[in-house]
């Protein structure tokens, strides 16, 4: 019997297409929530919703972490260096309230590698959470996908299986040697092809953050080739101004648990925006919608789980460093 069913059938019933879609559609998987010219952000602190961001007098850069976020958050240790937090956001009405499941990792106790996995002769992803690593503490779908490749710039084991993507928002994911993470802007990225040595790295889009916590001008304005207003669930990589690795994961969470994997969430601005005021200096979005999933292990070895509906093809692990 398939348990997914019903929840399918409630997704193809609002006409939205569960099949795996080329990268340049991702933008477009999600519920066609139209947010309006006056988009704001709150957060439930307490018992009460608090605003804190307003579309209208948004930043063009983040330079330190918002208050009002982080008076709604209480982080609870899982393991040496490996953090967990929850947030409850609402984008202005109630059919746009969502959960935000947040993670904090300390990358020098954990080393990050990629797992990649196909099927039908390598033309769709077979990874989802069932294919994590047992000593993993952190599991997530990594980047974006045309079928059963990941989109862009692919390194494993020092072997470069794929060229990088072009695109001005397109951001480069290096994990250096087993040492930690970097985000990388086109520019950078190519200096270290030039330059040799890459172990481990895969490509994303689009660019939240960029530089030192920079908006990119698509993401301030409409029609520069990223649909501003478009909801959708999220999945996004951070790099904090103290080195940790942040990430975020949104579920729905206006009709209750069980439709919680509906591809309704923040639009891309408003993710930039909620990475920022979490205090991250560099951002970008990987595969949401239906995609998005995450693994968390404690040192007791229990698991929380947040599943997405869709295998892909390539995954991002963290394990304990020996």
């Amino acid at each position: 019997m398939n348990r997914r069913a019903p929840f399918a059938g409630f997704v193809l019933a609002l006409g939205l297409n569960i099949t795996g879609l080329p990268a340049a559609a991702q933008q477009r998987t999600g519920v066609a929530l139209r947010s309006s010219p006056e988009t704001t952000l709150s957060v439930r602190v307490g018992g009460e919703w608090r605003t804190w961001w307003w579309a209208s007098r948004a930043p063009s850069r983040w330079v330190a972490v918002d208050p009002v976020v982080a008076s709604a958050i209480e982080w609870r240790e899982l393991g040496p260096g490996l953090e967990r937090g929850e947030l409850r956001l609402s984008g202005g009405a109630r059919a746009a309230r969502f959960r935000v499941l947040l993670v904090r990792l300390d990358v020098a106790r954990y080393r990050l590698r990629l797992r990649q996995a196909t099927r039908d002769y390598g033309l769709r992803g077979a990874w989802n959470l069932d294919s994590a690593s047992a000593d993993g503490v952190l599991a997530l779908n990594a980047g974006q996908f045309e079928g059963g490749n990941p989109w862009g710039w692919l390194v494993r084991e020092s072997r470069e299986l794929q060229l990088p993507g072009s695109g001005a928002l397109a951001t480069g994911v290096l994990l250096d040697g087993g040492q930690g993470l970097a985000l990388l802007s086109s520019d950078e990225l190519a200096r270290e092809r030039r330059r040799g040595g890459v172990q481990e790295a895969f490509q994303s889009y689009p660019t939240l953050l960029g530089g030192d916590g920079e908006v990119p001008g698509a993401l301030q304005a409409g029609g520069l080739g990223i649909d501003v207003e478009h909801r959708d669930a999220r999945l996004a990589l951070g790099l904090l101004r103290d080195g940790r690795l942040l990430v975020a994961l949104t579920r729905y969470a206006a009709l209750g648990d069980a439709v919680q994997n509906l591809p309704v969430g923040p639009t891309t601005p408003e993710m930039a925006a909620l990475m920022g005021a979490l205090g991250c200096r560099r951002a970008v979005l990987l595969d949401g919608g239906l995609s998005s999933q995450l693994l968390l292990r404690n040192s007791a070895g229990m698991m929380e789980l947040w599943p997405g509906l869709r295998r892909v093809p390539l995954a991002l692990e963290a394990v304990p460093r020996r």
